[in-house]
């Protein structure tokens, strides 16, 4: 019988992928660090992380009540001034981010580990699986998401867990979507027609050789989720429906700020810079990922 063992050249090739990924990986990286707007949303997402994981460590308390210096001036004491409690605003910020920024994060991962195995089943298997699933998230894609995450958290009641949970159920049909185009095309190709003839099915071509090939495409739609969310959040805590006091929440800082307007405006104004900060960096970060990791740009 002869033997048929692997040529000396099977090992080189079967390994040669991690390098060249490695070398995409950094190609990569030097286009992003050479789009400014890029570089700049980069720095304000990790400047408010920042300020979600140390700021309330430095700030002090949020909660604690100065009723003696009620909507004083900012000032040594207090850089960004009180509120109408005499409450740190600064203090109130730092907390505000940290609420935030866990409801945009954790309510997109929430969305993508729903939405991904939907998606890569609707594209994979197709036929009745992909007509059952189109039309459910239809039926969610007919609302608005804010109309949709607003019915949710009413349901639930308010907390921060229930407005998580709103925001990523909203999330997931478009996830569901993006997902299931991007099987679509990848089933057809080659790689994919190779890893079935070598035997593979089912879930392992759909986990180990389709969804590897879309990450840059998750990311991307990560980084817009994520700001989608941070909105979302504030919007439903400003209708009360979302972090309750005296727990600090920008959204819940523009519902006191209201009735002190003509007063204080700074009270609305510092919590709205830091919904406006945040997002647009996500969104700047987010654009200059998406041209960096198109595949044409890759090779």
């Amino acid at each position: 019988m002869t033997d048929t063992a692997p040529s000396p050249q099977a090992a080189p090739a079967a390994g040669a992928g991690a390098p060249a990924a490695a070398r995409r990986g950094r190609r990569a990286l030097r286009r992003l660090l050479r789009r400014k707007m890029a570089v700049a949303g980069a720095v304000l997402v990790l400047l408010f992380l920042l300020v979600a994981l140390f700021g309330p460590l430095i700030a002090g308390s949020q909660t604690r009540l100065g009723l003696t210096h009620i909507l004083a001036d900012p000032s040594g004491s207090h850089l960004l001034g009180t509120d109408d409690l005499g409450r740190d605003v600064l203090a109130r910020i730092t907390g505000g981010a940290r609420v935030s920024l866990l409801a945009g994060v954790v309510s997109t991962a929430l969305a993508l580990a729903v939405g991904i195995p939907l998606g890569l089943a609707a594209g994979y298997y197709r036929g009745w699986t992909d007509s059952v699933l189109m039309r459910i998230t239809d039926v969610v894609l007919s609302f608005p998401y804010l109309i949709f995450a607003v019915g949710m958290a009413a349901i639930l009641g308010p907390s921060l867990r229930n407005v998580i949970i709103a925001l990523a159920v909203a999330e997931v049909p478009s996830v569901v979507r993006i997902v299931r185009g991007e099987t679509l095309v990848l089933r057809e190709q080659d790689f994919v027609e190779a890893a079935v003839a070598d035997g593979a099915r089912g879930a392992a071509v759909m986990w180990r050789t389709i969804l590897p090939n879309m990450t840059s495409t998750l990311i991307v739609k990560a980084t817009v989720a994520i700001p989608a969310g941070i909105l979302g959040e504030a919007a439903l805590s400003f209708l009360g429906l979302g972090v309750q006091p005296p727990q600090a929440s920008w959204g819940v800082m523009l519902t006191s700020a209201q009735q002190f307007l003509s007063q204080d405006p700074l009270l609305a104004v510092f919590p709205g810079v830091a919904i406006a900060l945040t997002t647009l960096g996500f969104n700047l970060l987010g654009d200059g990922l998406r041209d960096v990791l198109d595949p044409r740009e890759l090779r």
